[in-house]
């Protein structure tokens, strides 16, 4: 390495739950965030991406959506994201300018207006941690410029925030010049993890995120938030690969046929796409059985928040 001074912090991406963080910071990372090691994480939120940019090591902290809770779940998940906001180097507030601006136009979808009211959620919160941000307008491929910059003039009014980026986390427009400004941000320091190390996340939780996430691809209208994953195994296979068992909870028994399909269908189609992610991710060959049980309490048993890595006593 040259004689360029190294810089290491954390970087926190906060947000409405549909704001695209994952999909910022898998853009960021330049990878669908994976798992390498079983380190001990070296703060107490989760990590899950770590990128580069020149001498400087962006950590990613991709929190969980930030907005008005009612369940034990829901508040536990929004602690986490405020301490990760809290505990970073810098934090980027990602907010959905498609949502923003059909909203002000007196319209827009339920979800989008349950945005809009996660976005004044967020800067209230902000305002009373005396905490700044930098604004990251996104999906900005999918309004009008014009719309644009009435969107950033009036969020940029709430004194809560240093700078502005426009980007689309989905095609990547603006988001090299926020890396770079992130960078800028990061201190003086050595590295906090290897070079070529992406991400830093236990396995079994990587394994349960990948399929949850397929669940909701498949599932998440029918199905909105009442459903969980837990690896129940992750042990070698004979071929050298990974065999993984996980379980699918739903909270009432009317849930679980939605989950299987018709003749198993869906939940055939959860386990073929979260496998081949999981092949991509732990580049070796995965064996993947799911199953799927109702489990009316799940949301609210200590054991299940301490997995996730999250404050059961909120």
């Amino acid at each position: 390495m040259s004689d360029t001074k190294t810089k290491a912090g954390f970087a926190a991406v906060i947000g409405a739950p549909n704001a695209g963080k994952s999909t910022l910071v898998n853009r960021l990372v330049g990878a669908k965030v994976s798992i390498v090691t079983q380190k001990v994480q070296t703060t107490r939120f989760p990590v899950k991406g770590v990128a580069m940019a020149g001498a400087a090591q962006i950590v990613l902290v991709d929190t969980p959506g930030i907005f008005n809770p009612r369940r034990r779940l829901d508040r536990a998940m929004v602690r986490s994201a405020w301490a990760g906001a809290e505990d970073a180097d810098a934090v980027v507030h990602l907010v959905d300018a498609n949502a923003e601006i059909a909203v002000a136009l007196g319209g827009g979808k339920a979800a989008d207006k349950k945005a809009a009211q996660d976005v004044e959620t967020i800067i209230a919160g902000m305002k009373s941690a005396g905490r700044k941000a930098i604004l990251a307008i996104n999906k900005i491929d999918l309004v009008k410029r014009d719309q644009l910059l009435g969107l950033s003039q009036k969020l940029f009014g709430e004194g809560v925030y240093d700078e502005v980026f426009m980007i689309s986390a989905a095609n990547g427009s603006g988001v090299e010049d926020l890396r770079t400004r992130l960078a800028e941000l990061m201190p003086e320091g050595p590295w906090l993890y290897p070079e070529d190390q992406t991400a830093d996340l236990p396995a079994r939780l990587l394994a349960a995120e990948i399929t949850r996430e397929k669940l909701y691809l498949r599932v998440h209208e029918e199905l909105p938030y009442a459903a969980a994953v837990e690896t129940t195994a992750f042990t070698e296979a004979k071929d050298g690969g990974a065999r993984i068992e996980q379980t699918i909870y739903v909270e009432r028994e009317s849930q679980r046929p939605i989950v299987l399909g018709k003749n198993g269908q869906t939940l055939k189609w959860i386990g073929q796409h979260a496998r081949e992610d999981l092949i991509q991710i732990l580049d070796r060959p995965v064996h993947l059985f799911l199953t799927v049980k109702v489990r009316e309490t799940w949301a609210e048993e200590r054991e299940f928040f301490t997995g996730l890595g999250l404050d059961f006593d909120v």
